[in-house]
């Protein structure tokens, strides 16, 4: 019986993973809609949860641990627009990477998972 690598593996491990992550964020932050989100933010931390985030996705060996995805996006106003934004940004870079179309419908749909945990409601809907 063979086991197949996780998607993990197939990528390249974690220094594929990083180099992914950085070139996410030099695209994010030349999005002049998108780079007020990140005013303040310590970008190397974030980056490196990030790649832990995303390495966890990918099945790789080390649990996500940080904080919750609703708590650490709360208060934010991250429209349903910019997420799909930053969505195809990621799904970009890792297709420019070489990742393949398994890997990046497994990535799309984990992003479809967790968008509503991101997003900020929009105002005036609540009942």
């Amino acid at each position: 019986m063979t086991i197949s690598p996780s998607y993990y593996d197939q990528v390249g491990g974690a220094s594929a993973v990083r180099d992914v992550v950085d070139l996410f964020y030099v695209r994010v932050l030349d999005d002049a809609a998108l780079k007020p989100y990140f005013a303040g933010i310590d970008m190397p931390r974030l980056k490196r949860h990030m790649v832990v985030l995303l390495c966890s996705v990918l099945g790789g060996p080390d649990p996500y641990e940080g904080r919750d995805l609703a708590e650490a996006h709360r208060g934010m106003g991250i429209t349903a627009d910019h997420y799909a934004k930053v969505g195809e940004i990621l799904l970009s870079v890792l297709q420019g990477a070489g990742v393949g179309d398994e890997i990046l419908q497994h990535v799309e749909l984990t992003l479809n998972k967790v968008e509503s945990s991101i997003v900020a409601e929009p105002v005036g809907t609540a009942d």
